[in-house]
């Protein structure tokens, strides 16, 4: 099993929209440069989950979702574009 297995992403196709949305989030966090750390804490999501979404290791929930969306100040859609 490999590591990406442990968290649920069972296929290719997956993982890679997975890291797609983790390095999105990421670049959209360090554009209003907001550290790791305190984004997770305005979120009200653990630095930890923030960390495995920006490193595509998770599958994110709505509602964690639409807390980085949120924190971001831009709309879900926004947040999922491509």
């Amino acid at each position: 099993m490999d590591n990406l297995s442990k968290f649920g992403i069972v296929n290719r196709k997956e993982e890679k929209y997975f890291q797609k949305l983790g390095a999105r989030i990421k670049q959209l966090r360090e554009e209003r440069e907001i550290d790791q750390k305190s984004f997770a804490f305005d979120c009200e999501i653990g630095r930890t989950q923030l960390y495995m979404i920006e490193k595509g290791r998770t599958n994110p929930r709505l509602l964690t979702l639409m807390k980085i969306a949120d924190g971001l100040e831009i709309s879900i859609a926004e947040l999922l574009k491509n």
